[in-house]
């Protein structure tokens, strides 16, 4: 962490214990990885709700603004709750640095834009979540940044598509909504040999089924809304990466842009990560259960599912993810008008365009998160009228079949 969000040495109290240890697995770290106490010994996180902090006289002021002193300046530049979500974050997922921001897309936003330049080149791929595509495709391009949109599983169009002014690969793997891989070890390879940055959105994947940095990422992005908070309260995202990206980049983003976590949700998230690993076990479980009885209709043309043998990528699922994910997308015979009879004949899965939720979500892709696309651009990304995201939670699966098997009769009709 910079000195800009590091407290000058932990309490006597919390010093008795480490805050880490690297022979801990990550359900250990997730408990208590990062954690500073304070002088009262909480065994909570402690939440510092402040939106400043005092000093001991002007010199000390001085020196912390000059980074000379380690400490809490201002809580739009860092915090002592968001830092131990930062650090908790960054020892799961591997990284040195960690910052956290209000928003997934403040996450993307900050990666990009923190470090690019007018002139400079993205490749992206383009099977991306409709807001980050917006990012790339129409906000970049007003600042003179260009950009390329690829098929993200053709490696040869990764390499086909860089030009001399290329600074940046993004991608998302598995891609929203139809669940598309991207080869995470092929691609910054790719990145690497040509001097450039790769930024992987890992949100689908979650830190506990993929840590691209360990497949050479430079950087990571999470909406920590989905599954790392994981129950719909709060909304968050993060930036992983070196601490040279981070401090010389993405750390001046944050103070001077504002794109701050609050320290209620930094709490929260804190929460999130506690139970991510077992929320994350019994969501695949259920998830791979559902998405076969999902492929037993007639009424379904396709099921996507990273698990299963029929997925297009099913090997590079195996190679890249120890399992097939939370996410299910499928499709129905009969287009739009078949889809929102399944949907509006759910009883127990709501409609909501979130995921990563304990309780199980379903939305259309095609009038909700992916609705500003134009219906070319859709059906280059495989997002049909028919095509249905499942984001399953923590019920029991047969429930979830029971109510699926009545929405899908349903669509029929």
């Amino acid at each position: 962490m910079t000195t800009t969000n590091k407290p000058a040495s932990r309490t006597a109290a919390a010093d008795k214990f480490p805050n880490h240890s690297p022979d801990w697995r990550p359900e250990t770290t997730l408990v208590h990885g990062g954690t500073l106490r304070s002088q009262y010994g909480e065994t909570s996180e402690a939440m510092f709700l402040t939106q400043g902090f005092v000093y001991d006289n002007a010199e000390q002021a001085e020196a912390r603004f000059k980074q000379e002193d380690p400490g809490y300046q201002y809580s739009r530049f860092g915090n002592p709750t968001v830092s131990m979500f930062e650090d908790r974050l960054r020892l799961l997922e591997g990284a040195e640095d960690c910052r956290a921001t209000a928003t997934g897309m403040a996450a993307v936003t900050a990666a990009m834009l923190s470090y690019l330049k007018t002139g400079d080149h993205i490749v992206a791929a383009r099977a991306l979540f409709g807001s980050c595509r917006y990012i790339v495709e129409t906000l970049c391009p007003r600042f003179g940044i260009g950009c390329t949109l690829i098929d993200g599983a053709d490696l040869d169009q990764w390499k086909a598509a860089i030009q001399p002014n290329t600074k940046m690969f993004f991608f998302e793997t598995p891609s929203n909504p139809n669940l598309e891989l991207v080869d995470i070890k092929a691609v910054c390879a790719i990145a690497k040999a040509n001097g450039i940055l790769s930024v992987v959105d890992n949100v689908f994947a979650t830190p506990m089924l993929q840590r691209p940095l360990a497949l050479g990422a430079d950087i990571v992005v999470y909406s920590t809304t989905k599954h790392i908070d994981g129950q719909g309260r709060c909304l968050g995202g993060a930036v992983l990466a070196s601490a040279e990206f981070i401090s010389k980049y993405v750390q001046d983003w944050v103070r001077q842009t504002g794109p701050s976590l609050s320290p209620f949700n930094a709490w929260v998230m804190l929460k999130g990560l506690e139970t991510l690993p077992i929320r994350v076990k019994a969501q695949c479980a259920t998830a791979a259960r559902i998405a076969d009885h999902i492929a037993g209709f007639d009424i379904v043309t396709r099921v996507l599912y990273p698990g299963r043998a029929d997925h297009p990528q099913a090997a590079l699922a195996a190679a890249q993810m120890p399992g097939g994910g939370q996410m299910i997308a499928f499709e129905v015979d009969g287009g739009k008008a078949a889809a929102f009879r399944a949907l509006n004949a759910l009883r127990l899965i709501r409609i909501s365009n979130n995921l990563g939720d304990a309780k199980s979500l379903v939305t259309h892709p095609a009038t909700t998160t992916h609705f500003k696309l134009n219906a070319a651009q859709r059906s280059e990304l495989g997002i049909s009228d028919g095509m249905i995201r499942l984001s399953i939670g923590l019920e029991a699966a047969d429930d979830l079949a029971d109510d699926l098997t009545v929405a899908l009769t349903a669509a029929r009709n």
